[in-house]
């Protein structure tokens, strides 16, 4: 069994730390792992935002820096464009013929999505038919491991019944003669597969918050750039809210209840964050000294990112090159498994 891994993002421009611990990270550990592909979704960015397409291509590559920035190695994994390996959308169009209409509605985050996203009109198949496009993306590179937080399971899962299903249809039949010795031993001999069904590999969810101390998300103009200034940086943890029970410098707190102390348990080392449990509690210390530790650990991770990424800023030619070879690698296994699925549906005569 291939023990490929599969993932993808959103072109939604540059990331923040959110994206870095929450995905990135895992990302780097994997590809030391495992036979490694990381695509740029930039089709999926048009199912919710197909009215103003003329920001994708900026983003797209503001993300592959960050990636690279990030630790992502392409001499390890295989960094590329969705939309320059069309057997993607040939894949998703042969698995539409088969798949029924309601597994795509029953998708959670198919309503969730239409709910948190009321000022856009999604009532277009393209949004409907997302996941089917997520499954092939999967599907096409016979992947054995897709990264995912707990919330993307059930894509995984859509994806495992349309492999299923496919097997099923157009799977070479098992040899009758061995068909026949099963059923003697009350055994059914399935077809040949000739998609992969993936696993989810579980990805622990980010727990880093924004600086108003909700999730950390762009959408809530909250977050920290993976790239941003030391002085922007320094300004917005200075900012963030705290223990609202330390109305004074000489109130004592509660780090439990401040969203400084969910950046600590990141950032910092076990003596600095015994100095803040201890320090909070007894108001030995004050919000602004609690901070700092954070601000100095944060500067420090995005001056790595700062200065890996200047090297593609300052010859955007390597971006394209690292981008141009791995679509051109995608392209040869998409097309593997596209000439194998023709011919599993008869359409070889093409």
């Amino acid at each position: 069994m291939s023990e490929r891994v599969v993932s993808g993002m959103r072109p939604t421009g540059a990331l923040h730390l959110g994206h870095y611990h929450g995905a990135l990270k895992n990302w780097a550990r994997l590809q030391a792992l495992h036979p490694c592909l990381f695509f740029v979704a930039d089709w999926h960015a048009l199912t919710t935002h197909y009215e103003s397409p003329g920001e994708i291509g900026h983003n797209v590559w503001e993300m592959v820096t960050d990636w690279l920035a990030g630790g992502i190695d392409p001499k390890q994994a295989t960094l590329f464009l969705q939309s320059r390996v069309p057997e993607h959308a040939e894949l998703h169009v042969l698995l539409s013929m088969g798949t029924p209409l309601g597994w795509l509605e029953r998708v959670p985050t198919y309503k969730d999505q239409q709910e948190k996203l009321a000022d856009r009109d999604l009532a277009t198949y393209g949004f409907l038919g997302y996941p089917l496009l997520q499954a092939a993306d999967i599907l096409i590179y016979r992947a054995a491991w897709v990264p995912v937080g707990e919330d993307q399971v059930p894509h995984i899962e859509l994806t495992r019944e349309i492999a299923r299903r496919f097997n099923h249809l157009y799977g070479p039949p098992p040899d009758p003669k061995e068909q026949a010795a099963a059923r003697k031993r009350g055994i059914t001999l399935e077809n040949a597969p000739i998609l992969t069904e993936p696993q989810a590999l579980l990805t622990e969810a980010s727990r880093l918050p924004g600086v108003d101390g909700q999730k950390m998300s762009k959408s809530y103009g909250n977050a920290i750039a993976m790239r941003e200034t030391p002085e922007s940086v320094t300004k917005k943890i200075r900012t963030m809210p705290t223990d609202p029970a330390r109305v004074r410098r000489t109130d004592p707190g509660d780090p439990e209840r401040c969203p400084v102390w969910a950046l600590h348990e990141v950032y910092s080392p076990e003596n600095t964050q015994a100095w803040v449990q201890q320090g909070c509690r007894s108001a030995g210390i004050g919000c602004i000294e609690c901070k700092q530790p954070v601000i100095d650990a944060v500067i420090g991770e995005t001056a790595v990112f700062i200065e890996r990424a200047r090297t593609y800023q300052e010859d955007p030619r390597l971006l394209r090159d690292i981008v141009d070879a791995g679509c051109d690698r995608a392209r040869l296994i998409a097309r593997e498994t596209m000439r194998e699925v023709r011919d599993a549906m008869g359409l070889g005569y093409v």
